[in-house]
């Protein structure tokens, strides 16, 4: 009988541990995956130099386009306000 319940443990165990390797196995590919890692300074430096430039020609394109929409707008505004002055 005790011969039985030591091998019924001992088979418990290898089961066990060899369910734990696996377990920890999975764990370190998992660990790889989800653990942040920091990024290089060159990197960070690099990408907000890049959205920089981007930005920088967003906001010239946006200058033009308003620029443009005042010069019309002047127009407009100078050829509605004729009819005033010659009416003076």
């Amino acid at each position: 009988s005790l011969d039985q319940t030591i091998a019924e443990l001992s088979g418990d165990r290898d089961t066990t541990s060899s369910e734990l390797a696996a377990v920890d196995e999975y764990f370190a590919t998992i660990k790889d995956r989800c653990i942040a890692k920091p990024e290089p300074y060159e990197e960070r430096a690099a990408r907000r130099d890049s959205e920089i430039a981007g930005l920088k020609n967003a906001l010239s394109v946006l200058e033009n386009e308003a620029a443009f929409v005042q010069r019309r707008a002047g127009r407009r505004s100078f050829r509605g306000t004729a009819g005033v002055l010659a009416a003076r």
